[in-house]
């Protein structure tokens, strides 16, 4: 069942669309710097300044760009549809009578989620490689703490940052899940999950709500930051990781709270 639903995620046009249309970013981002003539002045976002001196810099901008808006709104489509794209068609009671336990579709739709999670991070960063190596001079990497490290140790960095950034969304994706359970109208949910990913980032930029800050999901999503010294600072991916992790457990039960007495033969 996870091997098809994968299949079924990336055999989707809009799946790809999506996907590409991340990639365009650093692309974008990359093509921008390459044709103006007029240093940025530290204008922008951060490391823009050294995308031109190396272009192992335009996946880590790519990044920050993505991570605020682009990533969470695909992400939001893909969780928004887990449950209430298969309610909406009315193949969801189809996939119970297979049979297949309810907790286990649960699991499995979220698996999935997470892996696209995973999958449209790694674009970015591979789309900012590519499109770096391409168009600007690619060579050893000074990090943030002055260190100077060689080509293979900065895309090392960057497999990490990848990592993170997949780890950051899926706390988007276990209340995105949860709140596809609520309705049988997909693009409700996604319009939904879209607009609490925004929220969160709002609330978290408000100094009145600083007791807030640790309990949103959006609070660790840039310390992907403290890869990129030396040595590496673990204590963001960890925090990261617990509050993901967080999320997972208790939006995970909701939903299956919610599923389990969902009425799917209406």
């Amino acid at each position: 069942m996870l091997r098809n639903e994968i299949v079924l995620l990336f055999r989707r046009r809009r799946t790809w669309a999506m996907l590409l249309a991340l990639g365009a970013v650093p692309v974008l981002i990359a093509v921008a710097v390459r044709l103006t003539s007029s240093p940025t002045n530290g204008h922008g976002p951060p490391f823009l300044d050294q995308v031109a001196g190396n272009g192992l810099f335009v996946a880590i901008t790519g990044m920050l760009v993505c991570i605020p808006l682009f990533l969470p709104l695909t992400v939001a489509v893909i969780a928004g549809d887990t449950i209430a794209g298969e309610a909406g068609t009315g193949t969801l009671r189809y996939l119970l009578t297979a049979p297949v336990s309810r907790p286990r579709l649960l699991l499995v739709k979220f698996t999935v989620a997470a892996i696209y999670c995973l999958a449209a991070a790694l674009m970015v960063a591979v789309c900012g490689l590519g499109i770096g190596a391409l168009l600007f001079p690619v060579g050893p990497v000074s990090l943030l703490s002055g260190t100077t490290i060689s080509v293979g140790a900065a895309l090392l960095r960057v497999g990490l940052i990848v990592v993170y950034v997949g780890v950051s969304l899926l706390g988007l994706a276990a209340v995105g899940l949860f709140v596809s359970t609520l309705t049988d109208v997909p693009v409700g949910a996604m319009a939904a999950i879209a607009l609490l990913a925004v929220t969160a980032q709002i609330l978290g930029q408000l100094p009145q709500l600083e007791w807030l800050h640790p309990w949103l999901f959006t609070e660790h999503w840039l310390g992907f930051a403290d890869l990129l010294r030396d040595p590496i600072r673990w204590t963001s991916f960890g925090q990261n990781a617990l509050l993901q992790g967080g999320y997972l457990v208790v939006f995970g039960a909701l939903a299956y709270g919610r599923f389990a007495s969902k009425n799917v033969l209406s």
